[in-house]
């Protein structure tokens, strides 16, 4: 049973293709400047990532007609409840539209409609950034102008938390869990019997202090800030969102740097590092008592729980509220394979996406 599975970056493609779960390719594919300015927008790749999609299937054997089913990665689509989706007109008409913003991950849904398709094969996206099970209470903010929204590592949150349950020798819709995704973005979510009932607004900067985000910060100097005419609106959002957080205080995103800069005796990493473990572990404690401290694990996960002086110092701060799970990295590429597998093995049902 082969899967093709396609998870495009801004400058680059992944893909992969899956017997059963066992993996027999797996490419990075590299997309530079000059190949890409032609396109005016990220859904104007899509013919050009296609074909070097199947260019790299040809180049391995792998005929396209051989293929079970197409899985991509989900988009920025409108809010939806996790689980595998089946592509439909709706979705490619939201993808194309860019609903809530233009991202290299639209791109997922797409071109794996476009490779599945026309050979009558199934096409999926599996649980998007967008994905929201939030409890009411959980989306007001204090102002009622503003909405708090669910954006986070949805993908990588459900597959860990899976791993997590099959070690407790329980169902993932059984156990309370809290989930921390560690990256360049940090979201710490709780899940509570499958669902995802509040979680920190990654993409916007909300929560702990991560590598390149600023995390939640006082909202009162944030609006003298921003009314000082000192910074545009948009250099703001950056400092919030891509230069806040370690790389503001450090100049650097690579916690590698900070961790030997700090070893070295440098204060000011060894602060900034600190402070990173503290409003980790801050937020996971905030995740318990919206669980009401009826927890059965909490899990570390993302590029950076391969840092282990990192999740050491988270560990040693929540190891108190209950079991400590490390699975390291991202796990995009199998997170989709399995997912697309439990669809086609009658495991679970792919959901429609909303019309």
């Amino acid at each position: 049973m082969l899967l093709l599975i396609v998870n495009p970056g801004s400058t680059s493609t992944k893909i992969a293709v899956y017997d059963d779960e066992r993996e027999v390719l797996s490419e990075n594919i590299a997309h530079s400047a000059e190949e890409l300015a032609p396109y005016a927008k990220i859904v104007d790749q899509k013919g050009f990532r296609k074909d070097i999609v199947l260019g790299a299937l040809r180049k391995k054997g792998i005929e396209p007609r051989d293929l079970a089913a197409v899985v991509g990665r989900g988009g920025l689509l409108v809010p939806i409840p996790s689980g595998v989706y089946r592509v439909n007109e709706r979705m490619l008409e939201d993808l194309n539209a860019g609903v809530q913003g233009e991202h290299a991950s639209n791109l997922g849904g797409l071109i794996a409609d476009e490779i599945a398709g026309p050979l009558g094969l199934p096409a999926f996206i599996v649980d998007p950034v967008v994905v929201d099970e939030l409890e009411d209470w959980a989306r007001l903010s204090g102002v009622p102008e503003i909405r708090r929204r669910s954006i986070f590592h949805a993908l990588n949150h459900k597959y860990t938390a899976r791993l997590a349950a099959r070690e407790l020798g329980r169902s993932y819709e059984s156990v309370n869990l809290v989930v921390c995704h560690l990256g360049g973005g940090i979201t710490v979510g709780a899940h509570e019997r499958g669902r995802v009932v509040d979680v920190n607004n990654g993409l916007n900067g909300e929560g702990p202090i991560t590598p390149e985000r600023a995390g939640t910060v006082p909202a009162g100097d944030l609006v003298a800030l921003a009314c000082s005419g000192k910074h545009a609106e948009k250099d703001l959002k950056k400092m919030l969102t891509g230069r806040g957080g370690m790389v503001a205080h450090l100049g650097t995103n690579d916690m590698r740097e900070t961790l030997k800069r700090a070893a070295a005796g440098d204060a000011k990493a060894r602060l900034v590092f600190t402070a990173m473990v503290n409003t980790v572990a801050k937020q996971v404690g905030a995740c318990a008592a919206v669980l009401k401290g009826r927890i059965d694990g909490i899990v570390l996960t993302g590029g950076l729980a391969h840092a282990k002086e990192f999740v050491d110092g988270i560990e040693e701060r929540v190891r108190f509220l209950g079991r400590v799970f490390v699975f390291p990295g991202e796990n995009e590429m199998i997170a989709l394979a399995q997912a697309g597998l439990r669809v086609l093995r009658g495991e679970e049902e792919a959901r429609a996406y909303p019309s």
